[in-house]
């Protein structure tokens, strides 16, 4: 097929690798450029089933089932002795009822080994440092040795996720407006016995005191699983501790928790990660568009970053290829407004689980009777799914006052 645009992509995770699958497959020449060799640790390992339909577009689902990852089915959230599970096959929308839970560093290879075979050219330890795009846009380009080169490209999309390239080079970033926010995480041995645990469902922990504290647990199929804990920055300012002295201690203070990991072996350095909700200015520019995290980012709590990561991927290889073969497209209405879209239906239940109101849902003891008189589970269930475009979901199209009545409804005494 002949090569009809030449587009560079800043860095290889599953927005990188998706968008260039993409674009390759449509006879666009694509180059990769990423600041890391691959596999490399990242964190987000928990996919939501929306995921599984951009992997199918870009032709990469065959080899992510074949993979050996761990299943995942659904959602399981606790706090204290209440317990709540969504099964993703019961979800409104139609579509994909399962994914994933998966180790980052094999995930992002495997997709960017897919990638490269079909025709997406990668360009390993080389960093974008500099960006003009005042005419026909040029990145000037470190590598490995330090030594730097341009490159002149017809388009350019930013895939750098928290490195977010694009946004530093051109001062394009803005506050967010979620609060500061910080994470311990880790990967451990978990050496879970419980006969009743599901390897199959994320686990999402409210701590017992603290309702805007919560912990992660995402089991892996190897015997490993990711955990993490997530609160304001004054609850890890505890002088004298390490981090993982301090993610220990927020664990047994969630005793369900530890004892489900009495046995586990802590054998990953815990790591720190604060002031991680981003947003920017604008999403697009004059030979660039920015996708995923490097666009803006709002919390892990529902695992909703790769999902907009391959989202973006989506909108934007379809806008390129058809400003390639000469259409009138608009970056804005149809790249920038649809993704944000679903992003504000993720903010509004972010932003609930914080203040309270979507842990009352998840958590209200006759949610399952308000399921049967009017779907409002399976309404829920499409959004922790990812399903947060699909328009005839009324907690999509009407997000906000939906969920807004929803909380005012499960505080009620007697409703239902």
């Amino acid at each position: 097929m002949a090569e009809r645009g030449n587009v560079v992509i800043i860095g290889a995770g599953p927005a990188g690798s998706i968008a260039g699958a993409l674009l390759s497959k449509k006879g666009h020449r694509v180059t990769i450029v990423e600041r890391d060799a691959f596999p490399r640790f990242c964190i987000g390992e928990s996919l939501l089933p929306q995921c599984m339909e951009f992997i199918a577009e870009a032709g990469m689902l065959e080899a992510v089932r074949e993979a050996g990852f761990q299943l995942k089915t659904g959602a399981a959230f606790l706090h204290q002795d209440k317990y709540s599970e969504f099964c993703f096959a019961d979800k409104f929308t139609p579509g994909f009822d399962t994914t994933f839970q998966v180790q980052r560093d094999r995930f992002d290879a495997l997709l960017a080994e897919q990638a490269q075979e079909m025709g997406v050219g990668i360009r390993w330890r080389q960093e974008v440092v500099a960006a003009d795009f005042s005419t026909k846009p040029v990145l000037t380009i470190r590598d490995e040795n330090g030594e730097q080169f341009d490159l002149s490209v017809d388009f350019v999309l930013d895939a750098s996720g928290f490195g977010r390239v694009l946004p530093r080079l051109l001062e394009l970033e803005k506050p967010s407006a979620f609060p500061f926010r910080q994470a311990l995480f880790t990967h451990l041995e978990d050496r879970i016995d419980d006969p009743g645990y599901d390897r199959n469902l994320i686990r999402i922990i409210v701590h017992p005191r603290m309702h805007d504290v919560w912990f992660w647990l995402i089991p892996f199929s190897n015997g490993r699983c990711s955990l993490g804990v997530v609160g304001k920055p004054e609850i890890f300012n505890q002088p004298g501790l390490d981090n993982e002295t301090m993610l220990q201690r927020f664990v047994a203070e969630e005793p369900g928790l530890s004892a489900l990991l009495h046995n586990a072996v802590f054998d990953t350095p815990v790591s720190s990660l604060g002031g991680y909700s981003a947003n920017v200015k604008s999403l697009h520019g004059n030979g660039f568009a920015l996708l995923g995290n490097a666009g803006e980012f709002l919390d892990p709590v529902f695992s909703s970053g790769v999902t907009i990561a391959m989202k973006s991927a989506s909108l934007a290889a379809a806008v390129l290829d058809r400003q390639f073969k000469g259409e009138q497209v608009d970056w804005r209405s149809e790249f920038a407004e649809p993704l944000q879209q679903g992003v504000e239906t993720f903010r509004t239940f972010v932003s609930a689980w914080y203040d309270g109101g979507f842990q009352d849902i998840v958590f209200y003891p006759h949610l399952k009777q308000a399921e049967q008189k009017n779907n409002i589970k399976q309404m829920i269930c499409s959004i922790l799914a990812g399903y947060v475009w699909d328009e005839s979901n009324p907690y999509v199209k009407n997000h906000r006052l939906r969920l807004k009545t929803l909380v005012e409804l499960c505080r009620e005494p007697g409703w239902l």
